[in-house]
């Protein structure tokens, strides 16, 4: 009885953090407003399996009404059980439609066996998602990306694109067509992994991209567990600074115009008259060239 008691406190901990992360980005990057018409994109991974059960949740208690569907692109994977989130999905009495298009075969064909596909792979869900969104009136695309993925994908950029940027947790397509959110941007991956085991959701392995164990994100994750391990709160640090930009700080100068920094001459008169007139001045350079402050005698 104890350890049920203990297990139900734990897990109601545990809901409530990723409640309030996920309420927390909405509220700050303006996620969702009244009669929004949301759709989830549901992989069938713990990530957007978790979201979609999150924003259900949330839905019913909002202070706002917002209509929410699922959507699972199914790629024709082989074996890949699209049954299981049919199943689910009525379980939930969600709306939900499953794409069929066989993005898999394509990607099969043009990228070589040893290679990455993650890249063309992910531009063509892409693509589908978009242009369905804009042909049936949806107009935000919830996806179940987390604090983990953004930080990843930060280093990704750095260290093999040399450029300095992430998944944003609001983004607005280059057509200006879609606008995809990612309300979990605060929650840990730990977090959502320990909710999707213990909500028992349909997890559904990925055997494609995600389970190649050489794949550059996978580096940089063992990369990024070695440092919180050594320095807990380093996760957290790291992506606190990714909200807390300071581009006079940085080198871009597209950010920032270096060039115009100067001198401000008055600015720089007032205080060499109010220094003066503190106890300490500057007179003449003694015999090594060097200036002395003496004091200033009254």
């Amino acid at each position: 009885m104890k350890d049920a008691r203990k297990t139900r406190y734990d897990f109601n901990k545990l809901t409530k953090r990723l409640v309030h992360g996920m309420g927390q980005a909405i509220a700050d990057y303006g996620m969702i407003e009244a009669h929004d018409r949301i759709m989830v994109a549901v992989s069938g991974g713990k990530d957007s399996l978790t979201l979609l059960s999150l924003l259900l949740n949330l839905q019913k208690r909002a202070p706002v009404p917002f209509e929410i569907c699922a959507v699972h692109l199914d790629q024709k994977q082989p074996a890949f059980p699209v049954a299981v989130l049919k199943d689910y999905f009525d379980i939930l009495e969600v709306p939900y439609v499953i794409i069929g298009k066989d993005t898999y075969g394509i990607v099969k064909r043009i990228i070589p066996e040893q290679s990455t596909p993650c890249g063309l792979c992910s531009r063509l869900r892409r693509g589908t998602l978009y242009e369905f969104a804009v042909v049936n009136g949806f107009n935000k695309i919830a996806l179940g990306h987390h604090r983990d993925d953004l930080i990843e994908t930060l280093f990704l950029n750095m260290f093999h694109g040399g450029v300095l940027k992430s998944m944003p947790p609001k983004l607005l397509s280059d057509d200006l067509c879609n606008c995809v959110i990612r309300p979990l941007a605060y929650c840990r991956e730990n977090d959502i992994k320990q909710y999707a085991q213990q909500q028992k959701l349909p997890v559904i392995p990925c055997t494609f991209c995600g389970s190649q164990p050489n794949m550059q994100r996978q580096a940089i994750k063992a990369m990024l567990a070695e440092w919180e391990a050594q320095d807990p709160g380093r996760m957290a640090n790291i992506f606190q600074s990714m909200t807390k930009l300071r581009p006079s700080q940085l080198a871009d100068t597209g950010m920032f115009d270096f060039k115009k920094l100067e001198v401000d001459a008055s600015t720089r008169h007032e205080r060499r008259e109010a220094m003066a007139k503190n106890s300490y001045i500057i007179e003449a350079t003694n015999q090594e060239g060097r200036l002395k402050p003496h004091l200033k005698q009254n």
